[in-house]
């Protein structure tokens, strides 16, 4: 990968090659990338890409907010979407950019992902009062933390399916790397 990465990332024993920390808990990477020309010049690059962008991939530009995104047939419900943010910084020339990109899955995936999150913190709370409640009114607790566990195991089962589906989309991150390198080329 060119991209210098901040946060390596790690999908499978395949791309250790070019990752090196396997004990990476994110599974939305980040990266930053620096680059000596113009905030403008560099955004306008990117809106002459969306003049002629190839098929299966799928561009928007708000400001300096760049959505980069796998489209047709090729998509997937794990298919990754990049989020760069560019910014002005003072480097070799007068002014250059600073990049930042995230790559994650579609904002409605992610967004029932956190819900799913929330919802087993919630039972998981309010289980736990439930367990305390009835421990001070020296009642059984069983079923309470019969609940608590099957909470845990759905959170380990939810952070398995995200590696999972972050795994699949590997090869479609890495499509979407190269077309950004050939943008900012």
């Amino acid at each position: 990968m060119n991209i210098n990465f901040f946060i390596n990332l790690v999908y499978d024993s395949n791309h250790l090659n070019t990752m090196s920390n396997h004990h990476d808990f994110r599974l939305r990477p980040r990266f930053y990338k620096d680059i000596d020309e113009n905030v403008d010049v560099v955004r306008q690059k990117f809106i002459n890409y969306t003049k002629n962008v190839p098929s299966g991939f799928l561009m928007k530009i708000r400001d300096y907010h760049i959505q980069f995104s796998i489209q047709g047939e090729k998509k997937k419900y794990w298919s990754p979407h990049l989020t760069l943010e560019l910014e002005k910084f003072i480097g070799k020339e007068e002014t250059a950019t600073h990049i930042r990109g995230l790559f994650g899955p579609s904002q409605t995936m992610w967004t029932f992902f956190i819900f799913l999150h929330f919802i087993i913190a919630g039972v998981f709370l309010v289980f736990m009062m439930f367990a305390f409640s009835d421990m001070m009114l020296k009642k059984s607790i069983v079923n309470d933390c019969i609940i608590m566990i099957l909470m845990v195991i759905s959170w380990i089962l939810l952070y398995v399916i995200g590696r999972q589906t972050r795994a699949n989309g590997y090869d479609q991150m890495e499509e979407l790397e190269q077309e950004f390198n050939k943008i900012i080329e």
